[in-house]
């Protein structure tokens, strides 16, 4: 019995929530991958004696390799079972991250992180595919929220125990950390997963460039790929260098940085699964307003953070990660909706493409902006960036209210 008809009786609710949670899973690790640079960079830039340039940079190989590869399996991820695109897929990012894990030097590990980026950018992709094609619509925001839980889920579990091996180990203990869970996971999907070919059911063969072109003709795939822009330029140019802001600029210790994510994780996996039923229940259009427009303050304060009681540090962070995650569930939501399923995985993965492209050309401007002030460790530019954020966020408000559901 396949998933999308089993959904309505007891019995295949199990396997709803199997699913789900074999997704939070793969999305776990993924995201741990990506964001475990953000915490390390201090570290890294010490390590490799790289400037917040090159760290932006090695950020940014991972986003830039998942924007190309996004863009490729465009072309052909709609016909394929989608559990065996996501156990290959899956496969080929572990072992990317197991690269990571064994990298002597910074260029070593920048091509890896493009190997990591390459399998991972797409994974997110296919994983939001599988939830708008199992789940139905009255239910995918809460489904999308809890998959999305797992950012907060990586930031209290993953973030603290990878900067505490960090630490007391080195920078590559974190990594070979994440491959060994990499393949717990992969060996969980392989054997609980169900073939997944309900998207095949209406396909019709068609070219690939075809497929690609049909998806750019329609306008609201166009406001969608331009949510997912402005939403990830209103956060990835902060994201990536608020761990060595808060060393050179709030006067944290590295070992500290990961009660920063602590707290922001443990507020999240509550608020993220909210936001995902208040949109549900309210509308995901007018829940991501408000949250939207309620980030702008955390996003203003936290770029403009001068040296204060770690305590009110902490409270500013939490809140900034809080309204991150409660905009992002309803606008993931929105855009996994705004395409009908024959077209879904192609156009997730374009989707990714946009997403990584956005967050690496963020992440780098970041870098091109933020700089060393002279004689002291400590960055300059970092308000700018959140200005710069701020503006980006209220420009995805006007954006979404061009987008449209369609499924």
């Amino acid at each position: 019995m396949s998933l999308s008809s089993s959904v309505s009786s007891p019995a295949p609710a199990l396997r709803e929530s199997w699913l789900l949670f074999i997704l939070a899973a793969i999305q776990f690790t993924h995201i741990m991958d990506f964001v475990i640079m953000m915490p390390l960079g201090p570290q890294l830039m010490r390590v490799f004696q790289i400037s917040p340039k090159e760290f932006g940079l090695l950020v940014s190989a991972y986003t830039f390799s998942a924007a190309a590869s996004g863009l490729l399996s465009a072309f052909f991820i709609d016909r394929f079972d989608r559990k065996n695109a996501l156990l290959g897929l899956y496969l080929g990012f572990t072992l990317g991250t197991l690269a990571c894990a064994l990298a002597p030097t910074f260029s070593f590990l920048l091509i890896a992180r493009i190997l990591a980026g390459a399998f991972g950018g797409v994974l997110g992709a296919l994983v939001l595919a599988i939830i708008g094609d199992s789940i139905p619509e009255e239910r995918r925001g809460a489904a999308t929220g809890k998959v999305m839980a797992a950012f907060s889920i990586a930031s209290i579990g993953g973030i603290p125990v990878g900067l505490y091996l960090a630490s007391h180990a080195s920078w590559h203990a974190p990594f070979y950390l994440l491959t060994g869970l990499s393949v717990l996971v992969l060996g969980l999907a392989w054997r609980m997963l169900p073939s997944m070919r309900q998207h095949l059911l209406h396909h019709v063969p068609q070219h690939p460039g075809k497929v690609l072109l049909t998806i750019f003709s329609q306008s609201n795939s166009l406001w969608a790929f331009g949510l997912m822009v402005v939403l990830s330029m209103a956060g990835f140019t902060v994201v990536p260098f608020l761990s060595p802001y808060m060393v050179a600029n709030v006067g944290f210790e590295e070992a500290e940085l990961s009660y920063i994510y602590l707290f922001g994780g443990l507020a999240t996996v509550v608020t993220s699964q909210w936001a995902g039923r208040l949109a549900d229940k309210y509308g995901k259009g007018k829940v991501f307003m408000v949250a939207a427009l309620l980030s702008i303050i955390p996003i203003l304060l936290v770029t403009h953070l001068p040296r204060v009681a770690h305590w009110q540090a902490f409270v500013v962070t939490t809140f900034f990660f809080i309204f991150f995650g409660a905009r992002f569930v309803p606008a993931m939501s929105l855009i996994t909706s705004s395409i009908e399923p024959r077209l879904r995985g192609s156009f997730m993965s374009v989707n990714s493409s946009v997403q990584q492209l956005a967050s690496g050309l963020a992440a780098f401007f970041s870098g091109l902006i933020i700089t060393t002030a002279p004689g002291s460790q400590e960055l300059q530019g970092f308000g700018t960036v959140g200005i710069i954020a701020t503006v980006f966020t209220l420009l995805s408000m006007w954006v979404v209210t061009k987008l449209r559901q369609v499924s």
